[in-house]
């Protein structure tokens, strides 16, 4: 839960302080919720361009619930990269596949089978309707183009640490550093931060 109320973004925002504390961040702020969906909704309303929202970060930031909570609120589709990393080597993959696939036509992915550690059936993703992607990758060079509003969060890695372990268990544990160094090698590539709309730190 937060600290304390935060101010919701306007559309013009460039960084929110969406300070919570640590690792007990179960839900994000309603207040920015409901400005990043305005500034989403806003900007797709101005443009005239189907809304789309990237959420980005790395692992143990909070991506998922957030961008859970803004595809509730906008009633958008959601596709989670969780679903489209080929393997524990694939964040680039899906990050090629979110401008490809996910955002091309046809829009849609091909879902990953962590089990059998194969790729399974294509999912597919209404191309005019609201969509939020949610994952490490989502926000590159190539995909901030074509989305109404980009997202970055970002907290400490210690947080990050016990949020991603606490979630994902001792599997994740082992393949730590293996995803994390495939995290730098994206943000040293992209900077996907400075593509960013929003800023948020959890």
């Amino acid at each position: 839960m937060p600290e304390e109320e935060q101010p919701a973004p306007s559309a013009g925002s460039s960084a929110v302080d969406g300070s919570v504390q640590a690792a007990r961040w179960s839900a994000p702020d309603a207040a920015l919720v409901e400005g990043l969906a305005a500034a989403a909704a806003g900007a797709a309303a101005a443009s005239g361009r189907r809304l789309v929202v990237l959420v980005d970060g790395r692992s143990g930031t909070g991506k998922t619930t957030l961008g859970d909570a803004l595809a509730a609120r906008l009633g958008a589709q959601v596709v989670h990269l969780d679903d489209v990393y080929p393997g524990w080597d694939g964040l680039r993959a899906a990050a090629d596949a979110v401008v490809s696939d996910v955002l091309g036509a046809p829009s849609g992915h091909r879902r990953w089978d962590w089990v059998a550690s194969e790729p399974t059936e294509w999912v597919s993703v209404d191309p005019a309707a609201p969509l939020v992607v949610v994952g490490c990758g989502a926000l590159s060079r190539a995909s901030a183009p074509l989305a109404t509003l980009r997202v970055w969060l970002e907290a400490d890695d210690r947080v990050r640490w016990d949020r991603a372990i606490g979630r994902d268990g001792e599997v994740f544990a082992r393949e730590w550093e293996r995803w994390s160094a495939q995290e730098a090698s994206f943000i040293a590539a992209e900077d996907p931060a400075a593509l960013a709309d929003v800023v948020v730190r959890t």
